[in-house]
This record gives structure tokens, C-alpha cells and sequence, in this order.
């Protein structure tokens, strides 16, 4: 079936439980959800992909019909659970594109959380009809199941949709606060009112966030920019008073929220935003992994031994053959130049600084890492020398070549070089063997007056990035690294490099390198 097709057999579906209905008015605000707005808004999510429709969705939108136009009955149950199951389903979808990906495209991850919070609604639900005792009253858990079909179901994937189109710091920002709002909201149903008035605090700043984005943003019709902004500004104006139903504001009661709230959610956000977006559905701008991997994967303990089935036959001094492949020679520094391409003649010195907020966690991985033998830094801040050799690898890339450095004897980094080249750009290209897995490191070479800069940080079509491959996943980390290496004076380096998550910074390793004739 096509689209259209669905989207009209669920109106007529939707028509007729509203005929033949024999529960309370309201009730249908969660119904039309059910049977209308989120089948068709996975219809724009998968595009042709029927699988999930024919095999779990028609199954669980008869479920939800029979429940609407049928009187209490001992298969409520069944029904509620094949619902379940369901949004169940649609969360593994939407975790595996998570998973396929990774935090890639901030866009792509909303209407996979979207996907994932559906299965949060459906037990929800679920708990509402099999009379499970939550903790709340049965309406206020209705009503947490219909919050999770509007505001943490559909909210995300339009927002995911404007993302397609739209995409700047100010989004970025947005969308991790819609992200968020959902899961404070629920600690604050909990555990604490008053994170209930934070959550709406921060819905407040996300939605009118995504009006203000959307006014900046280009569709293809005026049509489309219209509803979508009818759609974001209904909420602009119903969050106001979520904010004060929250504060306990004893005039805005749930009578209201029902009758105001409820309904202007229901129509002027949901059916003007699905209607909006399905005139046009921005595909996804995402792309398959165009760079090589490595296929030397270690199992529990990596260490130098990994490299013994691969060595190669040739032989290298250098991380690189001829840094021209990178960047102009002649722009650079002479010793930065010849330390790449000649690493062996040098001596490196490092000083390894954790940040203070993440020092427990490198405290607790510094108990495994001295077994696996692979990014295994001190928890020191003491100057060290790191000594090490360069020994030809093939793991299936091209002219790759190990690089091994130690402390004392004791193994640090394993790292496995090589470089790709994805549309005349070329990129460094680094693999840590791991457990069952590689953490891949892809960097761009950029020069800075004399110095040198490495960052796994790139614009939205280039392959940087740290990522990490097991079995046919390529999973992008949220980690961001960047290397900045500058010459003293002539056969005398200093590097420094910093690692982030979230942005966040957590270590910084400071490097003197020197070369060994002027020592």
C-alpha cells in the first residue's frame, strides 16, 4: 500500500471508533493517536519498509480499535499487550538505526529517541488497561501514556524532520533540550514536583526554540512553513499553561488540561504538523561508511602480541611515507614533516592529565586497562617517556603500519595507521584494536601557520570522527579528539592533545618530542 493509502484506511479506522466509541469523550485524544498519527508518521519515518506495518502494526491499530468500541472484557489485556508489543518493535527499530549509526546526526538520533519513547507510552497504556497499581491515579496514568505519544513520540521526529532541512548550533541546542524534557518529566512524576515545573521550564525554552527555527528555516512551500509553525506554536501557547498546572495553579485543573491542553495538542500540533510534514518528508541526509577498517579485532587482552599474525613485509620509519598526501611539506615546519614520516629517530616524552570530574572513572578503567594492555594511561600527571617501534601490519588497509608505545616495558597504545581518501580529501586513518572491536580514529590534517593540527572534528559530509567497529556495526562515539603540534626549535617538538565527550573536555596529554641526535 501506498502512503496515501494507509493514511486514509487509518482515517476511516479512527471515524469509526469515534462512532461506535463507548468510552469517555477524551479518550479518543490518545485513540487518534493510536490509530492515526503514529502509524502515519512512521509511514514518513520508513519510507518503504512495510515489514514493521504488516507484521506488528496492523495488529496492535486492530488491538487499539477493539479496546475503543468494546466494553470491558477479560481479552483487554491481550489487546493492551499486542499495543505493547508494538511500540516494543518500533523502539528496536529505532535503537538499531541508533546503533547503525551512532551519534552521527543529532537530526536522525531525535526521531530515534522519538521511536524508542513510543515503547514508554505503550506501557503505559498498558498499565492503564490492566489496572496495574503505578502510584497515580488511572487517569493521571493515562495520562502519562498520551504524554508519551505527543510530546515524547511525535515532538521529537518533527523536530528530527526541521533538523533534515535546518541545522545550526541553535538546533543542536533545542534538540537536546526536547531530548531531555521527557526523561525529567518523568523523575519529576516520581520522585518531585517541582522537577515537573523544570521540565516544563525546559519545554518552554526547546519550543519556542524550534519556533524561532523554524521562521529561519526553508521549505518547499509556504503551505508547509505555515502548518509547521502553526504546529510549534500551538505548543508555545499549551506549555504555558502545563507551567501552570505544574505550579499547582488551582484554576488550571485537569478538567481544563483535558479540554484546552488536550484538544489544541491534538489538533492544532499533531494533525497541522503531520499534515504539514507529510506535503514534504526532507529525507535523511545520512550516508553509508565509505572508509576502510581494519580487521584486526584483539579479545581480552591486547598488547603487542595482537600484531604477531599480521606483520608485514615492508619496512617503515614513519607514521607516514610523504605527509604530501596530507597537506603542502613546504608549508610546514621541516621537523614536524620529518617526525611523521621518520617517528623511529625520535624520542617522546608525555605528561598525561586527567580532568578532575572524569579522574573516578579513570581511576576505575585504570584496573582494566593494565590487563588489556591497550589505552592503558597513567593516572599520574608525571613527565614519562614513551618508547616504542613502528612494525608493518596488514589488516586489509592500505600500507598500514603499528604503532607501539610503552612505559617502562609495559604496553600503552597499540595504534594501527594507515589513510583513505573520500572525494579528494585525504584522512588520516588510526585503528585500537579492543575486545571484540576497534575504536577507529579518522582525522583531518589541517596546517596553522607552521603548526599542525589532527581533530576528528568535520562538517556533516566528512568521514571524521571517532567511531567503533564490531562485527558490521560502525558505531560514531560521541568523543571528539584533536591533536595540535608545533615545533620549538629546530629538532625539538611540543604536542598537545585533547580528548572531549559531549564536548565535555576529560584528559589532555601534553607531549615534548625530541630528536635523538640532538639529545
Amino acid at each position: 500500500m501506498s502512503f496515501k493509502q494507509i493514511a486514509f484506511l487509518h482515517i476511516i479506522l479512527f471515524v469509526v471508533a469515534v462512532i461506535f466509541t463507548v468510552g469517555p469523550w477524551y479518550f479518543l485524544m490518545l485513540t487518534v493517536a493510536q490509530l492515526l498519527f503514529v502509524p502515519v508518521t512512521l509511514q514518513m519515518i520508513l519510507k518503504k519498509d512495510k515489514r514493521l506495518y504488516y507484521y506488528f502494526a496492523i495488529p496492535a491499530f486492530i488491538s487499539v480499535f477493539i479496546l475503543q468500541v468494546t466494553t470491558d472484557t477479560k481479552l483487554d489485556v491481550v489487546f493492551a499487550a499486542i499495543y505493547l508489543l508494538f511500540t516494543f518493535v518500533v523502539a528496536l527499530y529505532g535503537f538499531g538505526r541508533f546503533i547503525r549509526r551512532g551519534f552521527a546526526r543529532l537530526e536522525e538520533f531525535a526521531i530515534d529517541a522519538g521511536m524508542m519513547y513510543l515503547f514508554i507510552g505503550g506501557m503505559w497504556f498498558f498499565a492503564y488497561v490492566a489496572e496495574i497499581d503505578t502510584g497515580f491515579s488511572p487517569l493521571l496514568t493515562w495520562l502519562t501514556g498520551i504524554h508519551f505519544h505527543y510530546s515524547s513520540f511525535l515532538l521529537p521526529v518533527f523536530i528530527g524532520f526541521l533538523g533534515r532541512l535546518y541545522k545550526t548550533t541553535a538546533y543542536k541546542i533545542v534538540c537536546a533540550i526536547i531530548l531531555i524534557s521527557p526523561i525529567v518529566v518523568a523523575l519529576g512524576i516520581t520522585f518531585a514536583p517541582w522537577l515537573e515545573v523544570v521540565s516544563v521550564l525546559l519545554y518552554i525554552i526547546g519550543i519556542y526554540g524550534l519556533i524561532v527555527l523554524t521562521l529561519k528555516a526553508t521549505f518547499t512551500s509556504a503551505l508547509q512553513k505555515v502548518g509547521v509553525l502553526v504546529s510549534f506554536g500551538s505548543l508555545g501557547v499549551t506549555i504555558i499553561f502545563s507551567l501552570l498546572y505544574a505550579a499547582r495553579v488551582t484554576t488550571v485543573n485537569i478538567d481544563f488540561m483535558l479540554r484546552f491542553h488536550g484538544l489544541v495538542n491534538c489538533v492544532l500540533f499533531a494533525l497541522y504538523g503531520i499534515i504539514s510534514w507529510a506535503i514534504f518528508t526532507p529525507p535523511s541526509t545520512e550516508r553509508g561508511r565509505r572508509f576502510p577498517i581494519s580487521k584486526i579485532n584483539g579479545k581480552y587482552k591486547i598488547g603487542e602480541q595482537i600484531l604477531t599474525k599480521h606483520i608485514g613485509m615492508q619496512q617503515y620509519k614513519g607514521l607516514v611515507d610523504d605527509m604530501n598526501i596530507y597537506v603542502e611539506k613546504d608549508n610546514l615546519s621541516s621537523t614536524i614533516i620529518d617526525f611523521y614520516e621518520n617517528t623511529t629517530d625520535y624520542r617522546l616524552f608525555s605528561e598525561v592529565h586527567w580532568h578532575s570530574w572524569f579522574k573516578p572513572f579513570a581511576a576505575i578503567y585504570r584496573l582494566m586497562s593494565g590487563t588489556i594492555q591497550q589505552l592503558n594511561l597513567p593516572f599520574s600527571n608525571k613527565r614519562t617517556e614513551m618508547t616504542g617501534d613502528i612494525v608493518p601490519v596488514e589488516d586489509g588497509r592500505t600500507k598500514t603500519r603499528a604503532w607501539v608505545r610503552k612505559i617502562d616495558k609495559e604496553v600503552i597504545f597499540v595504534a594501527l595507521y594507515s589513510s583513505h581518501q573520500t572525494n579528494d580529501k585525504t584522512y588520516m586513518n588510526i585503528a585500537l584494536p579492543l575486545p571484540l572491536s576497534s575504536m577507529i580514529g579518522i582525522l583531518e590534517l589541517h596546517e596553522q601557520g607552521e603548526k599542525l593540527l589532527l581533530t576528528s572534528k568535520g562538517t556533516s559530509k566528512s568521514d571524521a570522527g571517532i567511531y567503533l567497529a564490531a562485527c558490521n556495526y560502525v558505531f560514531k562515539l560521541p568523543l571528539q579528539e584533536q591533536f595540535l603540534i608545533e615545533e620549538i626549535k629546530e629538532g625539538h617538538l611540543r604536542a598537545k592533545h585533547e580528548m572531549r565527550i559531549f564536548t565535555l573536555p576529560f584528559l589532555t596529554i601534553d607531549y615534548v618530542i625530541n630528536l635523538k641526535e640532538t639529545l
